[in-house]
């Protein structure tokens, strides 16, 4: 193995399934961090990862105590997010975790409470909202190309799970559905455009009590029972005074809602799939024909995944570097666990208010993140 460099942000990975290739794989494009180990509950998993990367492979209790290791990568299933990422902090190691930052409020405000008294960073993705798409987004947004945003919507809709995953039940169940699964990608994007949430109103209802498993494996045509709502239309007030309604739904076979448009003063705003890092953003401006601004030939916007045939950009691990970043100069990272705590407040907020009938009030005390300037973005590169 590779002599290790002492000035790069040694990472260890825990969590070694099918999202951890694309971080793995991504990790080479950036300049300040580098590889070290990785862990996962499987120790034949965690093997086949260090030996495709050139990494350690360690239990997580050793990859936890490694002095190698400066942050820890939580990638680990959504039900083990707070376990992972707060034995990291108390171990004293900085976090970058996948989405959500808990499956609770109340644990991400221990994470990110636990991050402040020890001195650590801790980041949480989604950073897709810093690819080419968000930055121009942000941009057009700043520079008050549709002026005062007045309203807009967000739409996050398919079929689920059940016709591709081989074993779908943990999505439907509490800590699941799609406004925890998908809702990060758009409440972030939102936030990141538009500032804090203060306030939502929400209906939550289930399209079906059971679900059908049509995908090939072991549970192919056996049903389970729904545990949490599939199918939730919510409405956003922001700090700002704009409305934007938002809706996330596993029960709808076909639709044609753009995923996010906002409409302000001045003019109307489209924006791509928020799970991904390129895609076009359009703007019309007091009426006007939309003007298309493309992003493959932007930075973090090019094509690249999958990896055999490329439809879309994934630059998935560009929110570690820029912690890394962060860590160097002393500012904030951009895909802070402020950022991802007020997200999940929106998060529980929606689903309270779904189960309730009533509006309820958010925890807005997180600044909108700044822009990525794009010199900034440049320089993240190795």
């Amino acid at each position: 193995m590779p002599g290790k460099s002492a000035a790069k942000l040694g990472i260890g990975v825990v969590g070694c399934g099918n999202i951890s290739m694309t971080y793995l794989r991504n990790a080479a494009l950036f300049g300040e961090v580098e590889l070290r180990a990785c862990a996962d509950i499987s120790p034949d998993m965690a093997a086949l990862r260090a030996s495709e990367y050139d990494l350690r492979a360690l239990s997580v209790d050793a990859l936890l105590a490694d002095p190698e290791i400066d942050l820890v990568l939580n990638l680990t299933i959504p039900a083990a997010h707070f376990d992972i990422s707060f034995s990291a902090l108390s171990a004293g190691k900085h976090v970058f975790t996948e989405k959500p930052l808990a499956t609770s409020a109340s644990d991400g405000r221990r994470l990110v409470a636990e991050a402040a008294e020890r001195g650590l960073l801790l980041g949480s993705a989604p950073d897709t909202f810093l690819g080419a798409a968000g930055r121009q987004a942000r941009r057009l947004m700043d520079e008050g190309a549709i002026g005062r945003a007045v309203t807009g919507t967000a739409f996050m809709m398919g079929r689920g799970m059940e016709h591709w995953h081989p074993n779908p039940q943990f999505y439907y169940q509490p800590g699941g559905g799609p406004v925890f699964d998908m809702g990060p990608y758009y409440l972030t994007m939102l936030v990141n455009l538009l500032g804090p949430v203060a306030r939502v109103m929400a209906m939550a209802t289930r399209g079906q009590e059971e679900r059908l498993i049509t995908a090939e494996g072991p549970y192919r045509n056996t049903s389970f029972k729904v545990g949490t709502p599939t199918n939730i239309l919510s409405l956003l007030e922001f700090r700002s005074g704009a409305t934007v309604t938002f809706g996330a739904s596993w029960d709808v076979f076909r639709h044609s809602n753009r995923p996010i448009e906002l409409h302000g003063t001045e003019g109307s705003l489209r924006l791509p799939d928020p799970d991904t890092f390129g895609g076009t953003v359009s703007l019309s401006e007091r009426g006007a024909d939309w003007a298309d601004f493309h992003s493959e030939s932007e930075l973090y916007g090019a094509r690249n995944w999958p990896y055999a045939a490329p439809d879309r950009a994934n630059y998935r691990m560009l929110g570690v570097a820029d912690l890394s970043r962060a860590l160097a100069t002393g500012r904030k990272p951009h895909a802070s666990g402020d950022l991802a705590l007020h997200v999940l407040e929106i998060m529980e907020a929606i689903l309270a208010s779904g189960a309730s009938r009533q509006s309820v009030a958010v925890n807005a005390t997180v600044d909108q993140p700044q822009l990525l300037q794009e010199d900034e973005a440049v320089s993240l590169l190795a």
